[in-house]
């Protein structure tokens, strides 16, 4: 059936099964927009860190069940957004199957002439949103495709992304008295050294942890503090701050509520880091509740949200 129009989520990807963490590395750190040096020295550097973290990366996947959920999600998503948008719609991962590759094939042979990419990305980052676009450019090259491509806007600071966000930070402290609990923002750190080139990153997510405070304070939600703190810290160089891992180790209180402000689908980095390894360290520091609550995934706020992003260009 030909289609004018077709939407693509565009995301990093999750790991499938665990053979394919070998992947997903390989895939990440050749990504010019990951590792911005010169091709050889990333090879090289690709090589070590690999060597270096996947057994590691794979006993994480090992245990949240051998894979990500990001990509059924995904799917899950896709299956409640094409019972509201009529034209075809498709994952586009950065890193692991299913590809844009794929996707783009489909359209090609639907005889699809634009491209919506949706960005999974609320903040707009070159190692994000960036790589994902570029990735989708050249792939229409490889398949000599030159469909219209349309890039829907960074969101991080849209009411209704506010409104959804803040649904499932209610929905995870239904069962508790907020004004005991630091609310911690977290977002996926980013090398310091990438904000410095101009990459809005930091400035995005700052924006977002601002619209929340302000939204949460308009509905009298109230929580003891309300605080941004960066994960996922690898390697020596500087980082984003203030980590995660450090204000979990030097607490002002031991009731803390985590929201994964910089992912929309709940992947390795919510379910392991977050929900797994750092609950560790709070047990062992022995604060009294230590609770993560979920990404948006396939909500219907943000099942809408997509919908009436995409509806102009339909």
């Amino acid at each position: 059936m030909k289609h004018n129009k077709a939407l693509l989520l565009l995301n990093m990807g999750g790991v499938n099964r665990i053979e394919e963490v070998k992947l997903f590395l390989h895939n990440m750190f050749s990504d010019k927009n990951i590792l911005p040096v010169h091709p050889l020295l990333r090879r090289v550097i690709r090589t070590i860190i690999i060597k270096k973290r996947l057994k590691e990366a794979e006993s994480h996947y090992a245990e949240i069940g051998g894979k990500s959920r990001l990509t059924e999600t995904t799917n899950a998503l896709i299956d409640k957004l094409k019972t509201k948008l009529n034209i075809p719609i498709y994952p586009a991962m950065r890193y692991v199957p299913p590809f844009a590759n794929d996707a783009l094939k489909a359209c090609q042979n639907q005889g699809v002439e634009e491209l919506i990419l949706f960005p999974m990305y609320p903040h707009y980052s070159t190692t994000t949103t960036l790589s994902s676009i570029e990735d989708i450019k050249e792939q229409c090259k490889k398949l000599d495709y030159h469909p219209k491509i349309s890039v829907i806007s960074p969101y991080y600071d849209d009411y209704d992304y506010i409104k959804a966000s803040v649904e499932k930070i209610l929905e995870a402290s239904k069962n508790i008295d907020t004004t005991h609990y630091d609310l911690l923002l977290s977002a996926h750190g980013l090398p310091v050294s990438i904000i410095k080139t101009g990459d809005p990153y930091e400035k995005h997510i700052e924006a977002n942890v601002s619209a929340i405070k302000i939204y949460l304070h308009e509905r009298g939600v109230k929580f003891r503090a309300v605080k941004l703190v960066y994960q996922s810290k690898v390697g020596p160089s500087k980082w984003l701050e203030p980590n995660l891992v450090d204000v979990l180790r030097n607490p002002t209180n031991d009731k803390v509520l985590l929201y994964p402000l910089a992912f929309t689908i709940d992947n390795s980095e919510t379910d392991f880091e977050l929900d797994i390894e750092h609950r560790e360290i709070a047990e062992k520091i022995k604060y009294k509740d230590y609770i993560v609550a979920k990404c948006m995934n396939d909500s219907e706020s943000f099942t809408q949200f997509i919908v009436d992003k995409v509806m102009p260009y339909l």
